[in-house]
């Protein structure tokens, strides 16, 4: 589920945090949405749900993983699904 920031509720200097952290904190974990900390007018640090965290986390490793198996399989290291077939075979015989 894709959670958008809203700019009018989910962007706050971070003056208003230090007042409210907790009411704030609760925005965040209640919307799922980031919030978008600012000092002197300019976008300072996100805060972040610990879920939606992991799940960007989770995702940039995948994308990561992907991109280094694409690159191999460029490169030419990449194996047929008849010789992984074969491979896999040979380990679970022996």
């Amino acid at each position: 589920m894709k959670r958008h920031l809203r700019i009018a509720t989910d962007i706050k200097p971070v003056s208003d945090f230090r007042a409210n952290a907790a009411g704030m904190i609760e925005q965040v974990k209640t919307s799922g949405r980031p919030l978008v900390l600012t000092q002197r007018g300019e976008s300072a640090v996100v805060l972040l749900d610990v879920a939606v965290y992991q799940e960007l986390i989770e995702e940039l490793e995948l994308l990561s993983d992907v991109r280094t198996s694409m690159k191999q399989i460029d490169e030419g290291h990449g194996v047929s699904n008849r010789g992984a077939k074969a491979e896999l075979r040979k380990r679970l015989a022996g």
